[in-house]
């Protein structure tokens, strides 16, 4: 049993709040990752032997003195030392894959006996939980360790940053792997960013005027009014989730009264509210956790010298300000679980693609596939990721086809685009509140009763508009939306060239810059064949919409001079209009396109003869 007072604790909040005894636990230890945050900061810059026996210590007492979770760390310690011994001694170039395969089998098997073996009980930690966030850590642990003994040039920037050159000893792998600021609910960061924490280099550019201590500098800068903030808000967001969980239930979504006694649009409004209740467990314990690492260190992100500050979201997982005012899918899927999205992208998207190849349809299904696994095997994750995925595709359907009606021709906004913001905002967030329940009720039969509370109004919409901008008469919708299109937008779709666009377009010394770059992102086999040249080697606008913006300017980091020159042309796109950015994007690619499809052959000759060239020099 836990310390006696804590218990105490424990019991109180359990009979006074309606919150379940288990994610009291849970909120307990991310509590107490404050003062033995304090406590770290104080630890010896160089004795990285006693950093690390403090993170296993203070996880040790959090699983077995508060949470008691005798069997689930027996659980994370399979996948912990399966990955360490796989990672340390299989040299093949499979590793990765083998270490990747035995991890998600090892989930499944624990999301399955989950579901069909343990009987649900609100006062028992569930370690599914800590074992999906342990999953990301691993499987990351595991290309990182892949890519240490790759040569250097055939590693991105994003892999130099994060690769592990020399596998390291058992204690700090465990620190790594049981670090208490973030061992039961995230945030998740790679081994790199926990060996340079523990040796202190994270924190190198930090300026020595900002360095606390009177005596004796400490490397960590302080960080305690950036961490209360966080805690701050996680305090905010459970005490809207006491306040509104008495009085917003999903019980009362099952009772006969909710639809006999209540309209249906007052529903629809109820089940948006109830989704924003569901948030807010996610949004107190993301935040109290995130301000337990910025309060300890390991959420630092740099030091900016224009504005004289530090950055302090190395492992933010959640922007409930975005998601709650999002206009779009996009937006809102941007602000969630960030790091699972990183982890998504960055080793599994991009790892299935073949080398040399652009990520395509594999990728993508495979991501998603992954992505479904790594959630469970319940039914309701299934039904809320499905209705996610028509959301995505719907999301792009209306904003290709009515946002041009709300613009000017140079891409401004009309007065009128209020309107258009206003119901995007409304039709995004009713389209949440009615796709996330099956996701917390997880039984298909109960979801669907749910859904059927509100006529399946989310699934009949979308399969309304599949069927009018995908189907028979699609072309006959589309082209009518176009008449109220801007000029500029109908010139460039119909082709009439009544527009001009010559100031926007790529001059020669810059088409001559996309050549050469052109010769080092396309692979070799590509010139042989009689398929189109790829475009940049960068993805298509429909991947772009899953990036954020840091990762777009990212991927244009080659072609910076020509994209910057171009984009300058374009006046009316400030830095923070991301929109009208993939706006400008889409139309710099499909000139691009334009220039490709009119002189492939010369091209490729072109393109040919540089490399030749290269190969002389």
């Amino acid at each position: 049993m836990g310390i006696h007072f804590i218990e105490d604790g424990i019991s109180f909040l359990k009979e006074n709040t309606p919150v379940d005894e288990a994610s009291i636990r849970i909120v307990v230890c991310s509590l107490l990752s404050y003062p033995f945050a304090v406590i770290f900061k104080r630890l010896p810059d160089v004795n990285y032997t006693l950093k690390n026996f403090y993170v296993v210590s203070v996880s040790s007492f959090y699983v077995f003195g508060i949470l008691n979770l005798y069997s689930g760390i027996q659980t994370l310690l399979i996948s912990a030392l399966g990955c360490y011994f796989i990672t340390r001694y299989v040299r093949t170039s499979a590793m990765p894959w083998f270490n990747f395969v035995f991890l998600m089998s090892h989930l499944c098997i624990s999301h399955l006996h989950t579901q069909f073996f343990v009987e649900m009980d609100n006062s028992k930690i569930d370690i599914t939980g800590a074992h999906m966030v342990l999953i990301i850590k691993l499987t990351s642990f595991g290309w990182n360790v892949y890519d240490g003994r790759r040569p250097k040039d055939q590693l991105t920037e994003f892999n130099k940053s994060r690769v592990i050159r020399r596998h390291p000893n058992i204690l700090p792998y465990l620190g790594y792997v049981f670090f208490f600021a973030s061992v039961l609910t995230g945030p998740s960061f790679d081994y790199a960013d926990y060996d340079k924490f523990i040796h202190s280099t994270m924190f190198d550019d930090v300026p020595d005027s900002k360095r606390p201590g009177r005596t004796v500098k400490r490397k960590i800068p302080k960080s305690g009014w950036q961490a209360f903030g966080k805690f701050s808000l996680g305090i905010f967001f459970a005490t809207l989730l006491i306040l509104l969980g008495k009085h917003i239930t999903l019980d009362y979504v099952f009772d006969s009264q909710f639809v006999q006694q209540h309209s249906f649009f007052y529903r629809i409004f109820y089940l948006w509210a109830l989704g924003f209740v569901h948030r807010l467990k996610y949004y107190t314990i993301w935040e109290v956790a995130e301000g337990s690492c910025i309060l300890c260190g390991i959420g630092y992100n740099g030091y900016d010298a224009e504005t004289n500050s530090f950055r302090w979201n190395r492992v933010q997982n959640i922007d409930p300000w975005a998601f709650e005012t999002g206009q779009n899918v996009h937006a809102c899927l941007e602000s969630w679980n960030m790091n699972t999205n990183k982890w998504l992208k960055n080793y599994v998207y991009l790892r299935v693609a073949k080398k040399g190849k652009r990520p395509g349809f594999k990728s993508t299904l495979f991501t998603f596939v992954t992505s479904a696994f790594w959630h469970g095997t319940r039914p309701g994750y299934y039904m809320t990721f499905v209705m996610g995925a028509f959301y995505q595709t719907i999301g792009r359907i209306y904003r290709r086809n009515f946002r041009p009606i709300f613009l000017k021709s140079d891409g401004t906004g009309k007065p009128t685009k209020i309107i258009y913001d206003i119901i995007s905002y409304f039709v995004t967030q009713l389209a949440f509140g009615y796709a996330v329940h099956p996701f917390v009720i997880l039984d298909f039969k109960k979801s669907l009763q749910c859904w059927s509370t509100v006529y399946y109004y989310g699934a009949i919409l979308s399969g309304l508009t599949m069927v009018i901008f995908k189907g028979p008469y699609s072309k006959v919708v589309i082209n009518w939306l176009k008449q109220f299109h801007p000029p500029a937008v109908q010139a460039k779709e119909e082709k009439i060239g009544k527009v001009d666009e010559s100031k926007y377009q790529l001059n020669s010394n810059e088409k001559q810059k996309i050549k050469e770059v052109l010769v080092n992102s396309i692979p070799g086999d590509s010139l042989n064949t009689s398929d189109d040249i790829p475009t940049l080697g960068l993805p298509p606008i429909d991947v772009l919409e899953d990036m954020n913006k840091e990762e777009f300017d990212q991927d244009m980091k080659d072609l910076a001079g020509v994209w910057n020159s171009f984009r300058s042309r374009r006046k009316s796109i400030s830095d923070d209009d991301f929109e009208g950015l993939k706006d400008a994007y889409n139309s710099f690619k499909e000139e691009i396109n334009d220039i490709f499809a009119s002189q492939s052959d010369s091209l490729k000759n072109e393109l040919n003869k540089i490399k030749e060239s290269k190969k002389k020099d």
